[in-house]
């Protein structure tokens, strides 16, 4: 159960029409956790489950980005991978009081992603 005053919120891909704002804008701001094997996926969904914030999951997990917690910068339309991008612009922003990610996990050639949006312009 999240803390008090705190709440997560997942994002099912197939939910995509509910999502966000309609055009999702040209830019966003993305954090992400990648793993190349579905080994550490369980242990670390389970963490960002029980609110643990996706920054210190992406750090103890990920295999890319991990000293940055995750944090890939703001990165616009076109400069993505097809469903990575599809689901980054389907996103709500995350904020302090609710973390959204993506579940189920993003699967494209680099591996398995769970993403995160930090902001949008």
């Amino acid at each position: 159960m999240p803390p008090k005053g705190k709440s997560t919120s997942r994002i099912n891909s197939s939910d995509k029409k509910t999502q966000g704002p309609k055009g999702g804008g040209n830019g966003v701001k993305v954090r992400h956790i990648l793993w190349e094997k579905h080994v550490k996926i369980v242990e670390a969904m389970e963490k960002l489950k029980s609110a643990m914030r996706f920054n210190e999951v992406a750090v103890q997990y990920s295999e890319d980005k991990a000293r940055q917690g995750g944090h890939l910068g703001w990165m616009t339309r076109g400069s993505m991978v097809g469903q990575f991008q599809e689901a980054t612009f389907a996103l709500p922003v995350s904020g302090l009081d609710k973390t959204v990610f993506t579940e189920p996990l993003i699967k494209i050639k680099f591996g398995y992603h769970s993403i995160m949006v930090k902001g949008r312009k």
